[in-house]
């Protein structure tokens, strides 16, 4: 076992961008426990130690498979607000921080407890959720060594978290910025998760910690209402689906963005034969194409309670293969195009009976809000300004609504079995991550561990990069840079392993059950194996 991989000897794996995390659902997994126990042990430690990309105050969504190939997906994603549209304005933006963009309900919490209740009724699985929330409690209570990650994203906002309200006194002890590798409390989320863990999952939306929560949200001028959190439920809903060889690629449907990555591979799987070698400036061109095709039709991805599109019509063969004859080999499309920001972490079991978890949780962009909701320790997310003030688009907000979702994790079934687990994190970046990875694994025959450390690219504007350029990797090489400049890219070089480039996953499966994985060697985190 590497530091990011392990060898396919094992029946069961879990990985996670966090080492510690991913030892919490480790050990699910040898005490016998089912791949979902193992995410929601994963996922409540991460929770804890990665806040800046994901926690309580969150969504979650889910890909779930048994050993049969029966998929399904858990969508955990909270509704906006009943009287959200009181604090919009009418063609100007949602606010991207504050409370002005706590316009949604958190749905983590209870999808972890749905898909629980999912793992006893058909997997036989026997573990509470006071049970596996228990590593993450005691990390919360008695300390965890800092992440540079955290570290990071801290000094990268230190101008603005003065003005979040209680972020300061949570993240800052003292007023300093902490150091990667010491050691950090979180006591007032243990409480949160100590309610959880004795009174159930519907404590959060229900019970004493909802009564919390609304009391720190409404202090600061949050639109969300105790009723709100009542209504917040997952999802059980069918996956939406594509055939890419010999294999069927499954993502979660709309309001995600799962439609994005299949649209995108749609499109590579109608260019024909892969006489373009892997690593070679044609290989980026044509995925960077083909992302450009799927992005361009995106924007009708919103809730389908709330519109009448015909979402199967975005996987017709007739109109991948029309967008495909659109491609030249030799020009790239002229690009701008709006750019999602987001931030999130990917994990992912399998279990030694072949059942299987894909999971992806986040607040949306990195800290979320910024709005700390009271006394509970609990950062709030921002996904509110997901939504658009416009009242002809179709992601326009409207009360109950769910946002249009960038949140999308993966799973790939093979002969009607599980093959792959994927995800990552990176708003606009998962769809054009995930290319790349599975370009690399399906057509290319490449590793886990190798399709995760080859150079990768990101399309579009970013946090710091005003431009729509093609940012890529300088690892690539100048030929590649040579050969996208050539046809009309244009191009920015970014360090390897950039942060920008996404922190993916992925569990991969043989055809006689054994597995092997990795995590992206652009985080700390590890696959590891049973």
């Amino acid at each position: 076992m590497t530091d990011h991989q392990t060898a396919p000897e094992h029946r069961a794996m879990v990985t996670s961008p966090s080492t510690a995390a991913s030892e919490a659902g480790a050990q699910v997994l040898r005490d016998g426990g089912t791949a979902i126990e193992a995410v929601v042990a994963t996922a409540a430690v991460l929770a804890v130690i990665y806040p800046h990309f994901c926690g309580i105050g969150g969504d979650a969504a889910w890909m779930v498979s048994d050993n049969t190939g029966k998929v399904q997906s858990f969508l955990g994603i909270g509704q906006a607000a009943e009287k959200g549209g009181d604090t919009i304005t009418p063609g100007s933006p949602i606010p991207l921080r504050g409370p002005g963009s706590t316009l949604t309900t958190a749905c983590t919490v209870d999808s972890w407890q749905h898909a629980l209740d999912h793992s006893v009724t058909n997997w036989g699985g026997t573990k509470s959720l006071s049970e596996l929330i228990t590593p993450a409690i005691d990390l919360a209570e008695n300390g965890f060594a800092i992440s540079p990650s955290q570290c990071f994203w801290l000094d990268f906002r230190k101008e603005e978290i003065a003005n979040w309200p209680g972020f300061m006194d949570l993240f800052t002890p003292n007023g300093r910025m902490p150091h990667a590798g010491e050691t950090f409390c979180q006591p007032q989320l243990a409480q949160s998760l100590k309610r959880i863990a004795e009174f159930g999952a519907r404590d959060f939306y229900e019970g004493g910690l909802s009564d919390q929560i609304i009391k720190g949200l409404s202090a600061v001028g949050s639109p969300l209402t105790k009723a709100d959190l009542a209504k917040t439920r997952t999802r059980t809903v069918d996956a939406v689906s594509l055939d890419y060889g010999d294999v069927t690629l499954f993502a979660p449907p709309a309001p995600t963005q799962g439609l994005a990555t299949l649209m995108t591979m749609g499109v590579l799987r109608e260019l024909g034969k892969k006489d373009w070698a892997e690593g070679t400036a044609d290989h980026y061109h044509l995925v960077v194409e083909a992302i450009k095709r799927a992005f361009l039709k995106r924007d009708q991805i919103a809730d389908p309670a709330f519109t009448d599109t015909d979402f199967a019509a975005l996987l017709d063969q007739a109109g991948l293969a029309e967008d495909a004859k659109d491609i030249s080999p030799t020009k790239a499309l002229e690009w701008p195009h709006p750019f999602r920001h987001g931030d999130t972490v990917f994990l992912a079991a399998k279990d030694a009976n072949g059942n299987c978890a894909s999971v992806l949780q986040s607040t949306y962009f990195d800290w979320g809000s910024g709005v700390v909701a009271g006394d509970t320790g609990i950062v709030w997310q921002n996904r509110g300004a997901a939504f658009s003030t416009d009242p002809t688009h179709p992601n326009t907000f409207a009360p109950r609504k769910l946002p249009f979702y960038t949140l999308n994790p993966g799973m790939a079934l093979k002969d009607d079995k599980p093959h792959l687990l994927y995800g990552t994190q990176g708003a606009d970046g998962q769809p054009q991550t995930l290319a790349m990875l599975l370009t690399r694994l399906l057509d290319f025959g490449l590793s886990p561990l190798d399709a995760l450390a080859k150079p990768r690219f990101l399309l579009g504007k970013t946090f710091s990069d005003a431009n729509d350029s093609l940012k890529l990797e300088v690892d690539a090489g100048d030929d590649v840079f040579d050969g996208l400049a050539a046809r009309g890219h244009i191009l920015r070089a970014i360090e390897p392993q950039s942060a920008l480039a996404g922190q993916a996953g992925i569990i991969r499966i043989d055809d006689d059950g054994f597995v092997d994985g990795a995590h992206d060697p652009r985080s700390d985190g590890m696959a590891i194996g049973i």
